[in-house]
């Protein structure tokens, strides 16, 4: 039996595709405060192997599924168990084909949170707050004084 192809822009990915998303905490900064949002993201297999090993995490839990759930025709649903009120991350179809492609390279990583099922264990912690619309200003101030003898031949 072949398979379909369910993606024009992932050619090599089906809606049957193994995927982890995760729900995670973030901050955005408007007007000089800073308010706390829900993003739902994908997670490779291998920041999902060192999250289970107790990395602390902004993510609440992770839940596996398919391509075929999160995805319809290339358009994000929310899939079963998140909040109604919880936003898609910034590129989330291109960054789901990427976590999908890493879980069919990494099949043992499939076996940390079986098809259908939500893992709760994460080490949640939102201590070292991620804003997701921060701007990096460099100052002069930011350059790193070298000692003088850093660039002589001696």
């Amino acid at each position: 039996m072949a398979t379909v192809t369910s993606y024009p822009n992932a050619p090599d990915l089906t809606a049957d595709d193994y995927i982890v998303i995760g729900l995670a905490t973030c901050f955005v900064k408007e007007d000089g405060e800073v308010h706390q949002i829900e993003v739902i993201e994908p997670i490779p297999s291998a920041s999902l192997e060192t999250l289970v090993k107790g990395t602390p995490t902004s993510f609440k839990f992770a839940y596996a599924t398919t391509l075929g759930t999160v995805l319809d025709e290339e358009q994000p649903q929310i899939p079963p168990g998140f909040p109604q009120t919880a936003e898609f991350g910034e590129d989330f179809i291109e960054r789901a084909f990427a976590a999908a492609r890493t879980y069919k390279r990494r099949e043992a990583a499939k076996s940390l949170i079986p098809l259908g099922t939500t893992y709760t264990e994460f080490k949640y912690s939102i201590e070292r707050k991620r804003v997701l619309n921060a701007s990096r200003v460099v100052t002069k101030e930011d350059n790193v004084k070298q000692h003088s003898h850093t660039h002589k031949v001696l």
